[in-house]
């Protein structure tokens, strides 16, 4: 049993929020196209996407609006999106009918779960995790996503020479980002500490807004390491 197997603690809580009309219209009529219903047993990504191309794997993307951008300027690639909350996964359908965009699919689930069940060894060529949940009082910290037990067990997904690339604008959850990327041997920091932000990353309205007044967002780029044997 791997580490990524073991009985965790969820990183959200289920808070769905109103779904709009037009959201839900993207559900109902979307969800079929561009969602990959989540199952207990490994799926082939090229067969999902109906190509070989680089996957990359993003895990929370909020309302999905910077997803759509980075899916949209970067067609080579194909991005495999995990988010729990329906009007997020309804917006980004939405964008998806408008844009008319090929290169996103969709499982709406627990990204811990997804990965062990779901995601092969050695296929993934980057992960983003942009502004997870901080769970920003000390009592909540466990409820974290980035653990120790959860990158090791996420090194075994990505292949010799991918990245992962984490974003968030609480500092000390960018220090325990650091802390656990760095103490993963498998991992290349590609910056002394935190990295400038990499130009496919789109500012959002939110963080533009923070930066407005002053906040910080850190930037963290770790790639996996190409001369460790990978062990499936």
């Amino acid at each position: 049993m791997t580490d990524i197997t073991k009985r965790h603690i969820r990183s959200f809580v289920l808070r769905q929020g109103r779904v709009t009309a037009a959201q839900q219209r993207a559900v109902d009529e979307l969800l079929p196209v561009y969602g990959i219903p989540y199952a207990a047993k490994p799926l082939d990504l090229a067969q999902a996407f109906g190509r070989n191309a680089p996957k990359i794997l993003e895990i929370g993307f909020g309302m999905g609006e910077s997803t759509a951008q980075i899916a949209q300027a970067h067609p080579e690639n194909d991005y495999l999106c995990l988010e729990v909350h329906t009007p997020g996964v309804g917006n980004l359908l939405k964008i998806i009918g408008e844009q008319g965009l090929t290169n996103i699919r969709i499982i709406q689930h627990d990204a811990v779960e997804v990965l062990r069940d779901m995601i092969g060894g050695a296929v993934l060529d980057g992960v983003h995790i942009f502004f997870p949940d901080p769970w920003h009082k000390a009592r909540h910290n466990k409820r974290r996503l980035i653990q120790q037990h959860f990158i090791s067990g996420l090194m075994r997904k990505l292949k010799p020479g991918g990245y992962i690339h984490v974003a968030t604008d609480w500092q000390d959850y960018a220090e325990q980002v650091l802390s656990v990327l760095s103490a993963e041997p498998l991992l290349q920091n590609t910056a002394s500490d935190y990295a400038p932000r990499p130009d496919y990353r789109p500012l959002t309205k939110f963080e533009k807004r923070g930066i407005n007044l002053g906040h910080s967002v850190w930037d963290l780029v770790f790639v996996r390491k190409e001369n460790f044997q990978q062990v499936i």
